[in-house]
C-alpha cells in the first residue's frame, strides 16, 4: 500500500449515529470496533464523550504530517468528483458541495488534531480486513463504514465472507453501511454475504438508515451472533 492510492475522507460522529442507527447508550456503554474509519472524528468524539472506540485502518501506518499533506493533495480532486456527479447525491442534511466540504474539513482535521494521542492510546491501529489483532469478543459492535459492499468491484465475495466472519470472531454483532457500491446499485455481494451468514446460524437484517447522501444509500446489513 503507497499513501498516494489512498484518498483519506472523513466522517464525523453525527454521521455514524445515523448511519448505524446508534444511541447515546451505545456510544457511552459499548465497546466498538471502527473497521476502515480513516481519517474520521467519530473516534475522537466518542473518546472525548467518555466511550470506547478502537479504529483500524491501513492509513495510520503514516504520520500525522503523511496523513495531512494527503488530505490537501486530495480535497479539490474529491470536491470536483462531487460537483461532477452531483445528481448523485441527497442534497438534504447536507444542502450543498460548499457546506459539505465544511463538513469533511471539520471531521479531518479533529481526527489529526487526536491522532497521536490516539495512536498513544491504542485506540488508532494499524491494520486491515480479514486480519484483526484482537482477542476472540473484544468489543460489543464492530463498524464498517464506507468500506465492505461500496468497494464491491475491488473487494470479491471471498473477502467480505472473509472480512465478516472475522469482525463476528472479535464482536457480537457487525454493522455495515452503505449496501450500495460505487455506481449506486445494490452490491452484488449483499445477497451471497446474507445467505452465507445465514446458513451460520447469525441473523441478518436490513435496516433502512437515517442517514442518506449517496442515493439509494439509506441501509445498513446488521449480522448478530
Amino acid at each position: 500500500m503507497k499513501l498516494e492510492n489512498i484518498v483519506p475522507w472523513g466522517r464525523n460522529m453525527k454521521e455514524y449515529m445515523q448511519m448505524f442507527h446508534l444511541s447515546r447508550e451505545d456510544i457511552l456503554h459499548k465497546k466498538i470496533l471502527g473497521c476502515g474509519d480513516g481519517p474520521s472524528s467519530f473516534n475522537t468524539e466518542v473518546d472525548l464523550e467518555g466511550g470506547s472506540v478502537v479504529s483500524v485502518d491501513p492509513l495510520y501506518a503514516y504520520s500525522k504530517k503523511e496523513i495531512m499533506d494527503r488530505i490537501d493533495e486530495v480535497a479539490d480532486e474529491v470536491m470536483e468528483q462531487v460537483r461532477s456527479n452531483k445528481e448523485k447525491f441527497v442534497w438534504k442534511n447536507i444542502p450543498d458541495i460548499e457546506t459539505l466540504l465544511n463538513i469533511r474539513i471539520e471531521a479531518m482535521m479533529e481526527f489529526l488534531m487526536d491522532y497521536e494521542e490516539g495512536v498513544e492510546e491504542s485506540r488508532y491501529i494499524e491494520a486491515s480486513l480479514p486480519n484483526l489483532p484482537f482477542e476472540e469478543k473484544r468489543f460489543d459492535l464492530a463498524l464498517s463504514s464506507h468500506l465492505l459492499f461500496l468497494y464491491s468491484d475491488h473487494l470479491d465475495e471471498i473477502f467480505h465472507k472473509n472480512a465478516i466472519d472475522e469482525m463476528l470472531r472479535v464482536a457480537d454483532e457487525v454493522c455495515i453501511f452503505p449496501l450500495i457500491d460505487l455506481s449506486g446499485t445494490t452490491s452484488k455481494h449483499v445477497s451471497s454475504v446474507m445467505e452465507y451468514m445465514d446458513k451460520k446460524g447469525y441473523r441478518c437484517e436490513v435496516i433502512k438508515s437515517a442517514y442518506e447522501f449517496q442515493k439509494g444509500g439509506d441501509k445498513m446489513l446488521r449480522i448478530q451472533k
